[in-house]
Parts: structure tokens; C-alpha cells; sequence
């Protein structure tokens, strides 16, 4: 069984963010409270939205539940783009720390 191989990043994203360390911590951190945002505004919405549509149904999804369920999946894809920089973040910063050779090369790039 072969490993799979990575995903790619795009390029302008590596090339502007991850070979910078502490932009790639500037964008970490702003990726990290932007999914939270998201994730903890879904929860509580979704939680509105279920409990709407139950009591009052059609009538519910037709003066604006459908719509508050359109965006609340547009919210959590925008979550997870938010989530995905900061693992590609988190990534980047973890094989910097760890990696000594990396680090060297940090310090030559720049």
C-alpha cells in the first residue's frame, strides 16, 4: 500500500506566507480565531434554525429558515477554508521549530 501524496498549497500562498515565519504566525493566528468565530456562530445558529423549522415547518422554511440554512453552510465551508490555513500554518511553524536544518535555511533565505 503506497502513502498518499500531500496536497498541494497553492503556490502564491507558500511563496507569500509560509516562507515567512512570522507571517506564517500573524496568518495562524488569525485563521485560529476565524474558524472559532465561525464554528461557535454555527452551533448556534444551526441550533436556531432546527429548532424554528420543527415547531413552525414549511411555513418556517419559507419566511427565511431556508435561506438562514443556505448561509450557515456557507458559513462552515468558510470554517473549514479557515481551519485548513491554519493547519497549513501550524505545519509550516511545527517543521521550523523542529527541524534545525530548516531553520538554517530560514536564516540564509532572508
Amino acid at each position: 500500500m503506497s502513502a498518499h501524496p500531500a496536497p498541494k498549497v497553492p503556490r502564491w500562498f507558500q511563496r507569500v506566507v509560509l516562507r515567512r515565519v512570522w507571517l506564517s504566525f500573524v496568518v495562524l493566528g488569525l485563521s485560529f480565531f476565524a474558524f472559532g468565530a465561525g464554528s461557535l456562530n454555527l452551533f448556534f445558529l444551526l441550533r436556531a434554525n432546527t429548532v424554528l423549522v420543527v415547531d413552525h415547518g414549511w411555513m418556517a422554511l419559507m419566511d427565511g429558515g431556508a435561506r438562514q440554512l443556505a448561509e450557515l453552510l456557507i458559513t462552515g465551508y468558510l470554517s473549514m477554508a479557515a481551519y485548513l490555513v491554519f493547519k497549513a500554518c501550524e505545519y509550516r511553524l511545527a517543521h521550523w521549530l523542529a527541524d534545525p536544518h530548516d531553520a538554517a535555511s530560514e536564516t540564509d533565505a532572508n
